[in-house]
């Protein structure tokens, strides 16, 4: 599957979340200056979670962490295909990432 196609799934997966998408071309969403999710160059998607969470996820989707550009994101969970292509369960995933970044002090804006 082409990165193209993927970012459509990914763009399906944010809209049935109810959040706005980001970036474009790189896709991602954000919230209170937090990226919390984003499909790298090669069309992988990772989801941000609290280290608790992000753990017990490595276990149950039989998963690993999320690079993008050869660089580990910290908290990210790299979403396995077939969480990928159930477009209600990566969506679910991605309102409790969004939930987790709203617990998180925000990023001030920097000034212009």
């Amino acid at each position: 599957m082409s990165r193209e196609e993927k970012i459509k799934i990914y763009d399906k997966i944010v809209a049935n979340a109810g959040l706005p998408r980001k970036g474009k071309t790189m896709p991602y969403t954000s919230a209170n200056g937090h990226m919390f999710s984003q499909i790298n160059k090669d069309g992988e998607i990772g989801i941000r979670f609290s280290k608790e969470r992000q753990k017990a996820l490595f276990e149950a989707l039989n998963t690993t962490v999320f690079k993008s550009y050869g660089a580990v994101m910290q908290g990210y969970v790299l979403l396995p295909e077939e969480i990928v292509n159930d477009i209600d369960k990566a969506s679910a995933l991605l309102k409790e990432s969004h939930d987790y970044i709203l617990t998180l002090e925000p990023k001030p804006t920097k000034k212009k």
